[in-house]
């Protein structure tokens, strides 16, 4: 029995007034609460769109924010561990 996994991967990133939203290459789509990356919720509209899909689709980086998250990191319930200023 064959169990290894490719890692999920992020395909589309948008957001509305509460949560981030990720759909991942395999058609599922994450909804995250904000409130789980301060620097997400207090960034603009600009900055939030202002992303890089990195690492294949496992990674999400936001330069402007010093914000890196991992799709894996999503689905097991991982939240930012930054503090901000």
């Amino acid at each position: 029995m064959n169990t290894s996994a490719e890692p999920p991967r992020a395909q589309r990133v948008w957001f509305d007034s509460d949560n981030l939203w990720v759909e991942l290459a395999d058609g599922r789509q994450i909804g995250v609460p904000l409130a789980y990356f301060p620097r997400l919720l207090q960034a603009s509209p600009e900055q939030l769109g202002d992303y890089v899909i990195s690492g294949g689709g496992t990674g999400l980086h936001w330069e402007q924010l010093d914000e890196d998250i991992s799709v894996p990191g999503l689905l097991a319930g991982i939240t930012s561990q930054k503090v901000t200023a």
